[in-house]
């Protein structure tokens, strides 16, 4: 499962998505797929480490990985930057930030929004935190609408818009194109890859002409393909090195999924080229320590991976139609699973 949102300000505006899960029997581990335009989607199960993702198979001894990358926000070897996507039943972005502090005894790194394709991307952001960097993930459109040229003049200004920040800005531009739930997909554009590398590339191209060089590329597809096929894996959907700073990937606890289910394949295939950041992440609360140890088994996790740069948690209790609370204070026992992670040494990047 992944949220699926349209824009998300720093104004209150509501996000969209996640509407209506709804109980569904669960063969091995599949996974109930969400579309904030029309509802659940089907069913999908992931591939296995050999399927048709082309992730290769684990192997006895640990895969090479990068030790350098990042762009305007370097990777750090041995370190992860730690944020959220934060919003707050009954609280200001302001009122959240603190509580968060007060909680854990320290301050996101990284400050997830959301906007749509036609909004205007912000030049600053308020109430960020001293030493965070936004992650603004920018919703795309059709392939034919980028491709065309028809969108220059609103890519050119969204670059722009970026560029006045005067500091590193990390953007995730049409997330989970690996999914058959956006307009910006392969499998709604004709189940063509090279489409979307062609949007990405376009976007990249027009953003180095307007020298928002400020600009850190997060590529980031979903942890399974809706379908599964071999035009719409995330290799098949990749732009290539020289237009992507960090590799993320959207992946949540929906179904008692481990991380290396979710995070495995996509780290075994890319994480000898970039620095990978888990740009979407949350754990449904079964109760008694469900949540609590799920969050400690994803810290050691992150550990053992050092190519994982970033972590961007899902922390919020408004996503719109949909009960479940994905902020990290449910209970007592989850809000400290993730303080420990927070102040551990492998997160203070």
């Amino acid at each position: 499962m992944s949220a699926h949102r349209a824009s998300r300000k720093l104004t209150r505006r509501h996000v969209l998505g996640l509407a209506g899960l709804a109980a569904v029997p669960l063969t091995g581990l599949a996974v109930h797929r969400i579309r904030a335009d029309h509802g659940p989607a089907a069913t999908a199960t992931p591939p296995g480490p050999a399927a048709a993702s082309g992730a290769p198979r684990p192997s006895a001894t640990a895969p090479q990985v990068v030790t350098k990358g990042g762009g305007t926000v370097p990777f750090r070897p041995g370190r992860t930057i730690l944020g959220s996507y934060l919003d707050l039943e009954g609280r200001s972005f302001a009122e959240s930030v603190a509580l968060r502090r007060r909680q854990t005894g320290r301050d996101q790194r990284i400050v997830h929004v959301f906007y749509d394709w036609t909004d205007t991307l912000p030049a600053r952001i308020d109430g960020l935190p001293a030493g965070a960097t936004p992650l603004v993930s920018w919703r795309g459109s059709a392939f034919t609408d980028i491709a065309s040229g028809r969108s220059d003049d609103r890519i050119a200004r969204a670059a722009r818009q970026l560029k006045r920040h005067g500091r590193p800005v990390l953007l995730r531009w049409g997330w989970e194109m690996n999914g058959d739930w956006y307009p910006w997909g392969a499998a709604r554009n004709g189940k063509d890859p090279a489409g979307y590398i062609e949007c990405w590339r376009r976007i990249h191209g027009i953003f180095a002409e307007e020298k928002a060089t400020n600009v850190s590329w997060v590529w980031s597809p979903n942890w399974n393909s809706a379908p599964v096929e071999e035009w719409n894996t995330p290799e098949a959907l990749y732009p290539g090195d020289r237009y992507v700073d960090w590799v993320g990937i959207s992946g949540y606890n929906l179904h008692r999924e481990t991380p290396d289910t979710l995070f495995g394949p996509i780290y075994r295939s890319f994480s000898a080229r970039k620095p990978l950041m888990i740009t979407e992440v949350g754990s449904v609360d079964r109760g008694g320590r469900t949540k609590a140890d799920w969050i400690t088994l994803f810290a050691r996790w992150v550990e053992a991976h050092p190519a994982v740069g970033g972590v961007v948690w899902f922390d919020t209790d408004t996503h719109p139609g949909y009960k479940e609370k994905w902020r990290i204070d449910t209970d007592a026992d989850s809000l400290a699973a993730f303080t420990a992670m927070a102040k551990s040494v492998r997160f203070s990047g």
